[in-house]
């Protein structure tokens, strides 16, 4: 059974509270990892395990001899990390999002080695975490089938299941970090439009989960694409995200030639979803926020929300097409809706905020989740005996 976690320390003090408050719910013991374990002595799964983090990374080399580095950095990570938890069979591999890079070379280690580990993150809900052990945004543990969630609050008869909506009026649009890009109180049109709120490229949401698009570029296309099918006096509108730090206007031109597709970028995007008739994207959190406002939602990549009758999902580009064909039309389950949220807000996303007094959450429900944690067993990799000296 486990008794502490180990985890890469983030430098951040709200995300090592979060990893603390994990360890301190449960009674652990925390070891904060100041960089990631190292090791020459490679596995026969390492160059799997390599191509896989170098395939996630965020910040991909250029040039032959950076990816040479960036690779021989991931093995020797990787390598080290599962040592580290052979020779600590007792700890939980905790780390922050978990899913890109460095910090999937460490999971992916602590897997192989037998242990358990632990995905960390905020959640796309205000004041709440994400506590999961197969991973975060697609990759989560959350039900895929609508008749889970319809089941999960009719065996809760007390719940309210309107009382989600409350954590709605908590939310405020992201600071912007561009002076290009604002979160102003512009009037909007009164010609119906659909809300495009655009990602950042090199996030891990758009990097592994775009799905048929395969990126950010073929999310373009597909929105100039779609937008040639929009009913008469309708159109799509853009709004880059306030956290991007390069600009995309030069990928957007092509889109903005005509009157279906417009950027605004001043205008709060939360006031944008609010005049919108719809949400269009990839798998942004601003699709589930989309919820609070009673908006239906497209979703034309992979989000762990994309179930039928919570959204409206384009599987190809004829799909997206035939959606904008009768955009007036888009609709959704407003029971499935309640159970859905009520089920993210009561069992799934415990409460975590982080402020200048320190880390505020709830205690009982983090020791909860880490209690399911606990209780998996961890599998050493078939084949892959333990070595003396490891």
């Amino acid at each position: 059974m486990p008794q502490s976690i180990a985890y890469l320390r983030e430098y951040r003090a709200s995300k090592d509270a979060a990893m603390q408050a994990v360890a301190d719910s449960t009674g652990w013991t925390a070891t904060a990892l100041r960089m990631a374990p190292l090791s020459w002595r490679d596995w026969p799964e390492t160059p799997a395990r390599v191509a896989e983090a170098m395939a996630t990374a965020k910040k991909q080399p250029r040039g032959g001899f950076g990816r040479w580095a960036k690779a021989l950095l991931l093995r020797l990570q990787y390598n080290g990390a599962r040592r580290y938890f052979l020779r600590h069979p007792g700890r939980v591999a905790v780390a922050w999002n978990g899913m890109t890079g460095t910090r999937r070379a460490f999971l992916a280690g602590a897997r192989d080695a037998g242990a358990v580990k632990l995905h960390v993150e905020l959640a796309p809900l205000p004041g709440r975490i994400t506590l999961d052990p197969a991973g975060v945004n697609f990759d989560n543990s959350v039900p895929r089938s609508p008749a889970f969630f319809r089941d999960w609050l009719a065996a809760r008869p007390a719940l309210d299941r309107a009382a989600w909506r409350a954590l709605g009026t908590g939310m405020t649009a992201r600071p912007s970090r561009r002076a290009d890009v604002g979160q102003g109180s512009g009037a909007l049109p009164g010609s119906p439009f659909l809300f495009c709120p655009l990602q950042v490229p090199d996030d891990s949401q758009v990097l592994l989960y775009s799905g048929w698009c395969g990126g950010l570029d073929g999310f373009l296309a597909a929105l100039a694409q779609g937008a040639k099918a929009l009913p008469e006096g309708w159109h799509i509108r853009l709004k880059e995200h306030p956290s991007a730090k390069v600009s995309l206007k030069e990928r957007l031109a092509p889109l903005l030639s005509g009157d279906r597709v417009v950027l605004d970028n001043d205008t709060d995007s939360f006031a944008q979803v609010a005049a919108s008739r719809g949400v269009i994207t990839l798998n942004s959190s601003m699709g589930l926020q989309a919820f609070f406002f009673d908006k239906p939602v497209v979703t034309l990549g992979q989000a762990f929300f994309s179930i039928p009758g919570l959204v409206n999902h384009a599987p190809d580009q004829a799909g997206f097409d035939a959606l904008m064909a009768r955009a007036g039309e888009l609709g959704f389950d407003a029971g499935l809706r309640d159970a859905f949220m009520t089920y993210l807000v009561e069992d799934y996303y415990p409460v975590f905020r982080h402020g200048e007094a320190g880390a505020e959450y709830d205690r009982a429900a983090f020791g909860a989740h880490v209690a399911r944690v606990a209780h998996a067993v961890g599998r050493p990799v078939p084949g892959a005996p333990v070595r003396k000296g490891v």
